[in-house]
């Protein structure tokens, strides 16, 4: 494991999810740094979702997309995809702004249909990707209560 303090703080996020639920966040993560190499990857332990934000800078409101994992999964959010191309119908919400596609797995991400979203997205970005540079991980709040990261079982 590294020595990074950002990526240690950001394992002991993962580490409240069941199993199952860290492995797929572990996952999309990777390949999410593996598309977009350079990108500034944000971190929100908030009340209601985890995130990992990414974008061109620190600033909130520049980022792209955003994984978002609560107890019942995981999605990769489009921050501006209400205005995006979806001729397959994939992604979820009907909010001005943010749509959705719930990843069951990690290999959701590397459907033909998926990739050429996740490009129109990049592509009608504001601001684009560094063309060179190092990937940053920025810890940006983390929230005294949240919401359990587990689901509850239920008794028969």
């Amino acid at each position: 494991m590294t020595a990074d303090p950002a990526e240690k703080e950001l394992a002991a996020f993962v580490a409240k999810f069941t199993p199952d639920v860290a492995q797929r966040i572990r996952a999309a993560r990777r390949k999410m740094r593996a598309l977009l190499p350079r990108a500034v990857e944000l971190v929100y332990d908030n009340y209601n979702f985890f995130v990992i934000g990414y974008g061109p800078t620190e600033k909130a409101s520049a980022a792209i997309f955003s994984l978002a994992a609560q107890a019942s999964g995981v999605s990769l959010c489009f921050l501006r995809g209400a205005g995006l191309p979806d001729p397959q119908g994939l992604l979820r919400g009907s909010g001005k702004r943010v749509r959705s596609i719930k990843l069951e797995t990690a290999a959701v991400l590397e459907r033909p249909e998926v990739r050429a979203l996740i490009q129109a997205a990049l592509d009608s970005a504001p601001a684009a990707l560094a063309p060179t540079g190092t990937h940053r991980l920025i810890i940006k709040s983390v929230s005294a209560k949240q919401r359990p990261r587990r689901l509850k079982k239920r008794l028969s």
